[in-house]
């Protein structure tokens, strides 16, 4: 079950005014990127498989259909009345669930940067947050008239390229503020805010997704976040669902796969490239994370592709 608003079930006539919009704009299959950068457009007529990604900072929302996001062992479902929210770098699995030729599934994604994030705090002044409930990465909350409204004037600029360079970023920022007054808006407040806990967290994470090949040495890791490791383990799980150990090795079997597939690497030379020392460690936890051992799990892909 998710939160429902009052304020969005007077909006039907907006949800699919943005359908139709994102039906329009993607001809194709997949992804679409938009001449606003930060904006990607998506589209499929069909439930999908599960995907293994790692979720860089975004807003995600449908317009049509729906998906299951997994982070570890939790579940985020959202749909037209509901919005995704990554703020910070994580490995997660995602699954399209209502998708048809009829009826397909359309999505957006806007990436988020940290740093306009903290530009805005700077420029507004203390904005009212409501408290964070979970201080988890990721989240999904309700999506209101408000937020809607500007989400659907950003995507119509794609029909106006003359506008998109002054009206863009101040949409975006707009975006951005009603991110930051939503429930959940504290944690991004919080990765903006130099010197908070959640602000050397994300430098750790940063960091792991910058050096995920080298061994892990977590006091390390705690120099380059400025906290103890103790209140670093603690802190980073309580973000990401997962030990610094676990975020590093899902960082490293996601790549090991894309080197396999896209540039056709053999498993042995994968797995070193990635940081493994071991081949036979490797293919156990290839084999664990993904469901079959590295050739058998490329053939599958391949022969679905």
């Amino acid at each position: 079950m998710h939160p429902n608003s009052p304020s969005d079930v007077d909006n039907p006539q907006r949800r699919q005014d943005l359908a139709e919009l994102i039906a329009r704009l993607t001809p194709q299959e997949g992804l679409t990127l938009s001449a606003i950068g930060p904006l990607a457009l998506f589209r499929s007529t069909q439930p999908s498989a599960i995907t293994h990604t790692l979720y860089q900072p975004a807003l995600c929302i449908i317009a049509q259909g729906q998906k299951v996001v997994r982070l570890e062992d939790e579940t985020y479902t959202y749909d037209p009345l509901t919005y995704l929210v990554a703020s910070v770098a994580l490995p997660v699995t995602g699954q399209v669930t209502e998708a048809s030729p009829q009826q397909p599934y359309l999505s957006l994604r806007l990436d988020i940067d940290p740093g306009e994030i903290g530009k805005l705090i700077a420029e507004a002044g203390p904005i009212g947050v409501p408290s964070l409930s979970s201080g988890r990465g990721i989240h999904v909350d309700c999506l209101d008239g408000a937020m809607l409204d500007a989400i659907l004037r950003l995507v119509r600029l794609l029909d106006t390229p003359r506008d998109i360079a002054m009206l863009a970023p101040l949409i975006q920022r707009e975006i951005l503020y009603r991110l930051l007054c939503s429930p959940q808006g504290q944690l991004l407040r919080d990765i903006a805010t130099a010197d908070s806990q959640a602000h050397r967290v994300n430098r750790a994470i940063e960091w792991l997704n910058q050096h995920y090949d080298a061994p892990l040495r977590i006091e390390e890791l705690a120099r380059v976040a400025n906290l103890s490791a103790s209140t670093l383990h603690h802190r980073f799980k309580a973000v990401t669902a997962m030990s610094p150990l676990q975020y590093q090795k899902q960082l490293r079997l996601q790549e090991a796969r894309r080197l396999m597939l896209c540039e056709n690497l053999d498993v042995s030379a994968a797995g070193y490239r990635v940081g493994y020392e071991s081949p036979s460690q490797f293919s156990r936890e290839y084999s664990r994370l993904f469901g079959a051992p590295p050739v058998r799990d490329l053939a599958r892909l391949r022969n679905a592709g």
